[in-house]
């Protein structure tokens, strides 16, 4: 994992594991794939986040792929060490696919993730975007892109920024569980903005940025002057943040963003 600022408090959303439709053998040679090797990491793709060992079935069922094929892919990724069959005959992922994530982990600069999401975002919703970080009882401001409007919102990088003003530092504060209504309706959204609330005439919507195991790395957020995010306009961009913080969420825990789920929208400390 990339070394960010972040909370000591973990949010765990529910997610279920989701069954991925196996690529067709067609459309892999269509473009260029190798149709074992795509089903081999598929099926490495199938292990989640907080899974020890899965079993042949549920493996058939997270890939769906047939049972036949997979055994054969099992022993093939086994005689390599990417995967161990335990004695009752699940399976887990093993010591080379760790040695491989530890490898990118070393490799890993978050700004070649971080910048180009911030980017996109900014481009998809023409104002500027953001990255914020918890540091104590403050936030700061780790990556922004500037919007292409010629009047826009300007915030300092590295400036220390209070936690409990503005939508950035809300999102942070109800993700690491803070008590109150406020920050059980943020949960439950899965986003939160604000107009006017630390800077006259500034708003902004965010939207929570997760690593592994779910630990909170902070929020992401769009701003700009209030005249031209009202509040329906704010609400209008709440989809495509919680998009963008969702699938930097994937990209930072090393996970790829191709087979990212849905935007969590409910959170259980």
């Amino acid at each position: 994992m990339p070394v960010v600022k972040k909370s000591t408090r973990t949010a765990k959303p529910k997610r279920s594991a989701e069954v991925v439709e196996a690529p067709r053998e067609a459309d892999l040679e269509a473009t260029g794939g190798v149709t074992a090797v795509t089903r081999a990491l598929q099926l490495l793709d199938a292990f989640g986040m907080q899974d020890e060992r899965l079993s042949l079935a549920e493996l058939t069922r997270r890939s769906g792929m047939h049972k036949t094929t997979i055994l054969r892919l099992l022993r093939t990724l086994a005689l390599s060490g990417y995967v161990v069959q335990r004695d009752d005959g699940e399976w887990r992922l093993g010591p080379a696919a760790g040695w491989l994530g530890a490898r990118y982990q070393a490799s890993f600069d978050a700004n070649n993730v971080v910048e180009p999401m911030l980017l996109a975002l900014s481009q998809a919703t023409g104002e500027s975007a953001a990255f914020y970080v918890r540091e104590g009882s403050s936030r700061t401001c780790l990556a922004r892109v500037e919007g292409p409007q010629p009047i826009r919102h300007h915030a300092r990088m590295g400036a220390m920024l209070p936690l409990e003003l503005g939508s950035p530092g809300r999102v942070i504060l109800a993700f690491s569980g803070e008590p109150g209504k406020l920050y059980e309706d943020i949960r439950k959204k899965g986003y939160h903005f604000s107009i006017g609330e630390r800077e006259k005439n500034v708003a902004t919507v965010s939207a929570p940025v997760f690593g592994l195991r779910w630990a909170l790395l902070g929020s992401v957020c769009i701003s700009g002057p209030a005249d031209r995010l009202p509040k329906a306009r704010l609400i209008g961009h709440a989809k495509t943040i919680m998009k963008a913080a969702n699938e930097l969420s994937y990209a930072l825990a090393g996970r790829p963003t191709a087979q990212t789920p849905a935007v969590v929208s409910t959170w259980h400390p």
